[in-house]
């Protein structure tokens, strides 16, 4: 999954590396050396884009200082709280974010609030810049009858849950039901599905949290329908998690061979990577399974099917009304004419309906970023801050890259390209005198007003000291980390 943009970086290395010519005009990093001030930098928010725009500013300014502000005591965002336990080597990213962290230039805010412990006003006060990189901590809601019966979850809160998040912890989702249905066929979707179903001993050497272990084992859930308004060539997941979840130890797939015929023409000029895609949905619903995964899907005993062409329109109660019991559907299909091809083709209602039963719903349609302060410009239908590359309309000096520069949209990788863009384009202003040039107190002035609102931030020495306490608990039960789940026990344990 390495970005295209890591294969210049030795080119890039080796040309810093070289003397500069006599005579010739200094570097963009040595420019900056020639300035008096350090820039003081504030960067809300610790996932990828927090820390990837923290990694791009200390890496091509050699004084700035950033100061990352968290409001978990814990740092990584997603990473530690959204990347599904079965998928280790995602996160190992956060060996990278360590040495950034550990940077004499950098420091780990943690347990601070901003928008309610501190303002962002105050945070320009005290900074040369402020970077918002706070990402999407809310969920799309369905907006339909029924959404709010116990038994309707959103695939965050859920994710969240197995994770770790200390505000999913008491989620207790019940699975005592048979057949569960996703809404939405993105890849949160695919893993929401893939926990679901794996066999709990798959699991158990994971970071997935003991208390959802638990759940998941006394787990009766036999059945995972993931259903999307539109066609098998509009899916948002990839290749790697559909691969992943046909090759699921104990589950064989259901697909309709109705619904995809006729794209084998249709896919000859669809970009290589929908191409792959759907080809190899083509053959898991069509083609006959050689002898040896012919036995393998005889004996699951779990299964899971992809339903087209379905939008939801009611979560059907339980006859005393206390439960979900069942979702009601639309039948679509994709307007015609087409007003978008591929990605882009709508679906409509035909006015047709049917009734799926099942206890458990899983909205998966989509994550969304909150406004974080009066002060900052927020365009609620998008969910995103208005921005030109990372510069905040309308406020100089301030910034902001990941999801709510751009939408919940991209993996890590692309979060890092959106991260980097916004340091430069910051670094640039810095460079051309649009930011503030006299001293700035930065964390100096911040640290008082917290003091005096009874706030007591976490440094990444607190967090390296919980880590420890983590991978020494997972130890015993053979586990990378037993996650802590209360903020109150983390506070205890550092002596608070």
């Amino acid at each position: 999954m390495a970005p295209r943009c890591w294969r210049w970086w030795p080119w890039t290395a080796w040309r810093r590396a070289r003397p500069p010519p006599a005579g010739s005009t200094p570097s963009f990093r040595q420019q900056f050396s020639t300035q008096e001030q350090p820039p003081q930098i504030c960067v809300v928010g610790s996932g990828p884009a927090g820390f990837y725009t923290a990694q791009h500013l200390l890496k091509h300014h050699p004084r700035a200082h950033v100061d990352i502000y968290e409001k978990q005591l814990v740092p990584f965002g997603l990473v530690r709280f959204g990347v599904a336990p079965d998928h280790p080597e995602v996160k190992n990213v956060i060996n990278t974010f360590t040495q950034t962290a550990r940077s004499g230039r950098c420091a780990f805010r943690g347990n601070v609030v901003v928008g309610r412990d501190v303002a962002v006003p105050e945070l320009q006060a005290a900074y040369h810049a402020v970077v918002l990189s706070y990402g999407a901590e809310d969920h799309r809601a369905l907006e339909i009858p029924g959404e709010e019966l116990p038994g309707v979850f959103s695939a965050r809160a859920f994710v969240g849950w197995y994770n770790g998040l200390p505000e999913n912890r008491e989620l207790a989702p019940d699975l005592s039901c048979d057949t569960a249905v996703i809404l939405g066929q993105g890849n949160v979707a695919l893993d929401v599905a893939r926990i679901l179903l794996t066999p709990p001993e798959y699991l158990e050497k994971t970071d997935i949290t003991a208390a959802a272990l638990g759940v998941l084992r006394q787990s009766r859930v036999k059945t995972v329908w993931i259903v999307g308004r539109r066609g098998p060539l509009q899916v948002a997941f990839t290749i790697k998690e559909l691969r992943e979840m046909i090759q699921l130890p104990g589950t064989r797939p259901i697909l309709d061979p109705t619904d995809f015929l006729g794209l084998q023409d249709r896919i000859k000029e669809v970009p290589r990577p929908r191409k792959r895609l759907t080809e190899l949905l083509l053959r898991t619903a069509t083609e006959r399974p050689g002898a040896e995964e012919a036995a393998r899907q005889a004996s699951a005993s779990r299964t899971w099917g992809l339903r087209f062409f379905r939008s939801p329109r009611q979560v059907l109660p339980s006859s005393d009304g206390r439960r979900a019991a069942g979702i009601r559907l639309a039948v679509t299909r994709l307007e015609s004419p087409p007003q978008g091809v591929g990605e882009a083709a709508r679906a409509v209602p035909t006015g047709d309906s049917e009734d799926l039963p099942c206890g458990l719903v899983l909205s998966s349609v989509g994550y969304k970023s909150r406004p974080i302060d009066p002060s900052v410009p927020f365009d609620s239908k998008r969910g995103v801050i208005p921005n030109m590359e990372g510069r905040v309309i309308d406020v100089p000096g301030l910034y902001c890259s990941g999801w709510v520069k751009r939408g919940p949209t991209g993996v890590i990788a692309t979060t890092m390209t959106d991260s980097f863009l916004t340091g430069q384009m910051l670094l640039q202003d810095l460079k051309a005198g649009l930011l503030p040039l006299g001293p700035r107190p930065g964390y100096a002035a911040i640290e008082a007003l917290l003091s005096s609102r009874g706030v007591r931030p976490v440094s990444f020495s607190d967090w390296e000291k919980l880590d420890a306490e983590e991978v020494s608990r997972g130890k015993g039960a053979g586990k990378p980390r037993e996650k802590l789940l209360d903020p109150q026990e983390m506070l205890r344990l550092l002596g608070r």
